[in-house]
Formats: C-alpha cells, structure tokens, sequence
C-alpha cells in the first residue's frame, strides 16, 4: 500500500537542518515532498500521523560486518562451521536493519558466501535485512593481517591469503565468480597481529592486481590502510573505499583531498574506542591497551578526521562491530564519535550515516529526496540536536525499506513529547 506521511519534522539526509513536512511514498519510491503549510491530497494512501518525530532516511552501515559474530580472537571466526556461521550472519543482517541500518556496505566477510548467500536470500524475500552489498573475505599476504596459520598448525579466520600478483588475481576472480559485490584488500597491518598498523605489506604489484580485476569485473575494491604509506599505496592504485588512514601525513591527506569526488574513507572508530575503555572483561586491560599503543592510534585518528572534514572528504560511519567489544547492533554509536572526536556537527554525522552511505551503495538512497528510494525511519525525538538518540532502538518508531514497513509506527511516547 502506498503511504502519506503527516505533521512531520523532515531531515532529508544532506546535512541541512529538519524541515516541517510531509511525504508521499508510491511503490519503492519517494513520490512527492511538501514542506511546511503545504496539505497534499493522497487518495488510497495509508496515512501515518508522524505527530512531530524526525523523518529522516535510513542509515548505511558503511564498514559493516555481518558475518562477524562477537569474535574475541580472529580465529573464533574461522573455527566457526559454516552451517551455524550462515545463520548467524542473517540473524546479524536482521538485528541491524532492526537498529535502523536499511543498507550495509560490507567491509569483509568471514567466509566467501556469508554475505553472497544472505544478499540473495534478503532479495528474494525469504529473510529480513537491509540492502547488502557483499564483500569478499579480506585478501591478505603472508605474514598479514588475516593469516593466522604457522608451520606447525594452519588456522583460518576472516582471511585469504594469497602472494604475488597472479595469485591476487586468481583470488578476486574467484570470488566474483561466486557473486561478490565488493573486493577488501589488506595493503596495511594491524597491531594485534604480526604485521603492525604502520606497515606497509602488500605490495604495489599485488595491490595494482587486485585493483585492475576488481575494476575489470565493475566491481567496487577497499582496503583495510592504517599506515601513510598504504594509503598513498591504496590512492596510486585506484583503490574506491579506504579505510581507517590515521597514519596519515601531509601529502597522504593531500591525495585525499584531491580524490574526494572518488573515493569514500571510513576511520572505524568503535572497535579502537571500545579497545581503549571497554574490553578489559575480555582480557584487554589497560596494560594491553598501553603495550599496543591504543592511545596513539585513537589520537592520529581524531587529528586525521578532523582534517579530512574539513576538506570536505567523504566520510562514512561504521566502526568494525561484531567483535566481542563491539556488539552488533550498537554500530549507531559510531555517530556519536563523530560529533565527540571529529568535530562533526549532528547532522553532519547524519549525513555521513545517509546521504554519503547512500553514494558509497551506488544507490538513489540516503536522503529524502523525490525518486528516491523509500528507505525511511521515524525517530522519536530530534537526533540532529543530540545523536545519542538513534542508539535506543525504542526511539526508531517506524522502519521502512523499499516502502514497505519493516516496522509500524505506534503512538509517541508521552515522555518524548515531554522533553521536545
């Protein structure tokens, strides 16, 4: 059925500020928009009163992992059987669009068909979840992040390990045969494994490589960049999606700039956040969290981000969740770290949740725009005055994806009227 939206306060996603309104939604599509004083006529529309809550569109998950299932250790997700892994993917899926995440963009899954198998089963209908965007395991080489296998013993986690340019190749190639939307490729290290954040491992060869098959394919490549030399790396190569870039320097955030109308950087602030404050049950204490330098890395990552602000780069939400620390369904929390450490106002954060996801899906979604996709929450409350709203998933009072209603409005709480 079709939908007329009433008496809303309409946020459409770019960052300016809400609007008095309404919406007429026809089909999938965002039909017509009216603002303030304006009394649309729409015959054989469901009317839903909005009595005053936010309309705003749906948020993008743009460093989304659904396949990540409160892992402590990278190997947790590999020691996972794939029959049990598959369906705590789609519960994951469904537990996000629940949140408000109508599209995710994936950063990585754990295993090649984790995602491949839950896009197609979300499109067909047989599951509840957002738009997915699937990506392959995360492509890494010896030594990276993502091989956890020695002499004696091979392990598996969330990565393909693969050397030299032809075998990148063969590896890409595989997984597009198998449906893959996104192709994730780890040029730097991480501090946790063998290859430290401010390494650079993969080589140009092998980075080109995956590159060039991505892109053979039309297909959309990241890369996991902690180190200024590999985002340098990811930028010469053509890389679309680059994410974490802390270790920047002058002429790395230089380069940045001149490819903003490019490519699309994700910082992954809550798995660094929730390493520093909130992982000591999991036996990160502080002393860990000095020897591996958590602090540093949470500091260049402010600097970075404000800078990169700024310049007008754009930046996406989604902050590695699906760890231990890190729960899934807590990924709105990344909104909240933009406005604290990056200097982002509230609807800036917004946007980097909508109008910018949107763009990064390839996709008419992320604003409330005529001919859009009808991919709309109604929060109850004002989130472009205080973020923190959109992480209490009572306050999402209706959920729509491709117009139809994941979840039905109800009646506004009297104590949200209260405090408005």
């Amino acid at each position: 059925m079709d939908v007329h939206i009433k008496n809303a306060m309409i946020f459409d996603g770019t960052g300016s500020a809400s609007v008095p309104g309404e919406v007429i939604v026809r089909g999938n599509r965002i039909r017509t928009i009216a603002g303030p004083g304006a009394a649309l006529e729409a015959p054989g529309c469901e009317v839903i009163d909005a009595q005053g809550m936010t309309l705003m569109p749906g948020m993008v998950e743009g460093h989304a992992h659904p396949s990540f299932c409160g892992a402590q250790r990278n190997t947790d997700l590999g020691d996972i059987p794939v029959e049990e892994h598959l369906l705590a993917t789609m519960r994951n899926a469904e537990l996000l669009l629940d949140h408000g995440f109508t599209s995710l963009y994936s950063a990585a899954s754990a295993k090649i068909r984790l995602d491949i198998v839950t896009r197609n089963e979300i499109n067909a209908g047989r599951a509840r979840g957002p738009r997915i965007r699937a990506s392959t395991p995360e492509i890494t080489v010896t030594a990276g992040l993502g091989d956890e296998s020695t002499l004696h013993q091979n392990r598996s986690s969330f990565g393909i390990v693969v050397d030299g340019a032809d075998a990148v190749r063969r590896a890409v190639r595989m997984c597009v045969r198998e449906g893959t939307d996104n192709v994730k490729i780890n040029i730097s290290g991480d501090d946790f494994v063998t290859a430290k954040g401010g390494m650079t491992v993969m080589s140009e060869a092998e980075v080109m490589a995956a590159v060039e098959t991505a892109h053979d394919f039309d297909k959309r490549i990241a890369c996991h960049a902690r180190a200024g030399k590999s985002v340098k790396r990811a930028l010469k190569c053509g890389i679309d999606v680059i994410y974490h870039c802390e270790q920047t320097d002058a002429e790395a955030l230089d380069m940045l700039e001149d490819a903003k109308d490019r490519i699309f950087v994700g910082p992954a602030i809550g798995l660094i956040w929730n390493t520093i404050h909130e992982a000591a049950d999991w036996g990160v204490t502080p002393d860990v969290v000095a020897n591996l330098g958590m602090q540093r890395v949470l500091d260049l990552s402010c600097a970075t981000y404000n800078e990169l602000r700024k310049r007008g780069v754009r930046v996406v939400i989604g902050g590695d969740y699906g760890f231990a620390w890190t729960p899934q369904g807590t990924n709105a929390r990344d909104l909240e770290h933009f406005v604290n450490l990056f200097g982002y106002s509230p609807a800036e954060a917004l946007a980097c949740a909508t109008k910018a996801g949107g763009e990064m899906m390839g996709l008419d979604a992320g604003q409330v725009r005529e001919g859009y996709l009808a991919d709309l929450l109604l929060i109850d409350g004002d989130p472009t005055r205080d973020v923190r709203v959109m992480q209490d998933r009572s306050r999402i009072a209706m959920i729509m994806k491709d117009g139809a209603f994941h979840k039905r409005p109800g009646a506004r709480r009297a104590g949200a009227v209260a405090a408005e």
